[in-house]
C-alpha cells in the first residue's frame, strides 16, 4: 500500500480531473473564459473579439452546442455572455433559458462577435476572450487547461496574471504518475477514498440511457441496439458496451443538454474511460469495490498518459482513454500488474496515430474503434499474448511504451496537426 501523502496527491489529482461537464469542454471552455469577461465588464457586452490556439479552434469547429440546435462557437460565446456563469466551470450554461437562447442568437446575427486564432500561439490551449461595452474592455486568458484562468483585466487593473511561467497542463505541485504507482493506487487505497468514482458511472450511463430518447449525431449507439446489428454482432457484453459507450457519445456530440462526467478536460474521454468498465462489470457480475478500482484504474491511466501528451493533441483523446478502460476491463476479468500492462501495450501496439480532426458528431465512431480494441486487448492480455517489443514502437518497459506514444502523439504529429487544421478551415461547406 502507498504512503498516505502519496495517496492524497493522487486522489487530488484525480479528483481535480475528473469533474464534470455539459456539451464539448473545448466551446464550454470558451464561453467560460466569455463569462468571466462578461462578469467583469458589469453590463453585457457590445462587442466580444476571441483569439484561440489552433487546437481548441479545431475542436470548437463542428460540435453541437446543448440546447441550442446549432453549431460551433459563435452561439457558445454568445451564450457565455448572456447567461454564462464562471463558477460553473465546465457547466458554465447550465442555466441556459429560451430568453438566453433567443438573446444570444441576435447577438450572433448583429455581428458582435469576432474569432480569430491566436497569433504565434505556442500553447495547445489556450482561449483569450476581450469584451467591450461603454467604451470599456474587460479582458480574460484561459491557457494549458480549461479552466485555468492566468490572466483577468477588468477594464482598470490587472486582477489576475500568471502567465509567466508554470505554463502546461498540470500545476506545479501534481504528482507525476507511473504505470506501477497507477496500478498499486486503484488497487491498494481503502475503497471508501475512492468511493467518489461511482459518480463517473452515474452521469455517463445515465447520458447513455437519455441519448435514447432523441436521434443524436449519427445515432451509433440506437443503432447497435437494432435487431440488424444484433443480428450481426450478437446480443453480447460488446454490442452492449458499444452501445452505451456510443450513445453517450451520440447526444453529448449532437448538442444534447446532458452532462458528463469528463476526464483531463474532455467529456468524450470520460465517457470513453466510464462506461465500457461500467457495463463490463454489471454483465459479469463484479462487486462493487472491484468495479470502483477498475473505474479508478481505468480514469487514472487516462490521466497519467495525458501528463505526457499535454491536454489537446493531434492524437485522438479516444486512444488514451480506451487504454484507460482496457486497463480497467483487464482488472475485472481478473488481470493483475503483468496483464494490465499487456493490455496497455496491445492497445499501442494498435490504436496509435489516429489523428484527432476535431469534436463532432462521428467521434462515436472513433470512440467504437477505441472500445472494441480495449476489449480486444484485454482479452488477448489475459490469454497470455502482448505485443513484444521486437514489433514496432512496444518496449519492454511499460512507461517507456507510454511515453513512445505520447512522444509520437504531441511532437511527431503536430505537421498533422497543422494539416487537419487547414483541411477543416477551407473546406467548400
Amino acid at each position: 500500500m502507498q504512503d498516505v501523502e502519496t495517496r492524497q496527491r493522487i486522489c487530488k489529482l484525480l479528483k481535480r480531473e475528473v469533474v464534470p461537464a455539459i456539451g464539448c469542454t473545448e466551446p464550454m471552455a470558451v464561453a467560460l473564459c466569455t463569462a468571466r469577461a462578461a462578469e467583469l465588464l458589469g453590463v453585457r457586452p457590445q462587442a466580444i473579439r476571441v483569439f484561440l490556439s489552433a487546437n481548441i479552434l479545431k475542436n470548437a469547429m463542428g460540435v453541437g452546442i446543448p440546447g441550442t440546435g446549432m453549431i460551433g462557437l459563435p452561439i457558445a460565446v454568445a451564450l457565455g455572455a448572456v447567461v454564462g456563469k464562471s463558477d460553473y466551470q465546465l457547466e458554465v450554461l447550465k442555466d441556459m433559458t429560451p430568453r438566453a437562447l433567443d438573446d444570444a442568437r441576435t447577438m450572433v446575427d448583429g455581428g458582435q462577435i469576432c474569432i480569430n486564432l491566436q497569433p504565434e500561439c505556442t500553447e495547445m490551449l489556450y482561449i483569450r476572450v476581450q469584451c467591450e461595452a461603454e467604451g470599456r474592455q474587460t479582458e480574460a486568458i484561459i491557457a494549458g487547461a480549461h479552466t485555468k484562468f492566468v490572466y483577468l483585466h477588468d477594464g482598470n487593473h490587472v486582477l489576475l496574471d500568471k502567465r509567466r511561467g508554470g505554463q502546461g497542463s498540470h500545476d506545479d505541485d501534481d504528482i507525476q504518475l507511473r504505470m506501477q504507482m497507477v496500478y498499486d493506487f486503484a488497487t491498494t487505497t481503502p475503497v471508501e477514498e475512492l468511493r467518489f468514482i461511482l459518480s463517473a458511472r452515474d452521469y455517463n450511463m445515465k447520458a447513455a440511457a437519455d441519448a435514447i430518447k432523441g436521434n443524436y449525431g449519427h445515432s451509433l449507439g440506437k443503432t447497435m441496439d437494432r435487431p440488424l446489428s444484433r443480428g450481426i454482432f450478437g446480443n453480447s457484453i460488446f454490442s452492449h458496451i458499444i452501445a452505451k459507450t456510443a450513445s453517450a457519445c451520440d447526444a453529448r456530440m449532437g448538442g444534447a443538454l446532458i452532462p458528463v462526467m469528463s476526464n483531463s478536460g474532455s467529456g468524450n474521454q470520460g465517457i470513453c474511460a466510464t462506461n465500457p468498465v461500467a457495463v463490463y462489470a454489471m454483465e459479469n457480475e463484479n462487486t462493487e469495490e472491484e468495479l470502483i478500482r477498475a473505474l479508478t484504474l481505468s480514469h487514472l491511466t487516462a490521466v497519467y498518459i495525458k501528463q505526457s501528451l499535454g491536454r489537446l493533441s493531434a492524437l485522438c483523446g479516444c486512444v488514451v482513454a480506451s487504454i484507460g478502460s482496457s486497463c480497467g476491463i483487464t482488472y475485472l476479468m481478473g488481470g493483475d500488474y503483468v496483464r494490465v500492462c499487456h493490455s496497455v501495450k496491445n492497445m499501442i501496439a494498435n490504436l496509435t496515430g489516429m489523428i484527432c480532426d476535431g469534436a463532432k458528431p462521428s467521434c462515436s465512431l472513433k470512440i467504437s474503434s477505441g472500445v472494441s480494441t480495449a476489449l480486444l486487448s484485454a482479452l488477448l492480455s489475459m490469454e497470455g499474448k502482448c505485443v513484444s517489443a521486437a514489433e514496432g514502437i512496444i518496449d519492454d518497459d511499460v512507461d517507456r511504451c507510454i511515453h513512445n506514444l505520447t512522444s509520437i502523439g504531441a511532437d511527431a504529429m503536430r505537421a498533422t496537426d497543422a494539416m487537419v487544421l487547414d483541411i477543416m478551415i477551407h473546406k467548400t461547406c
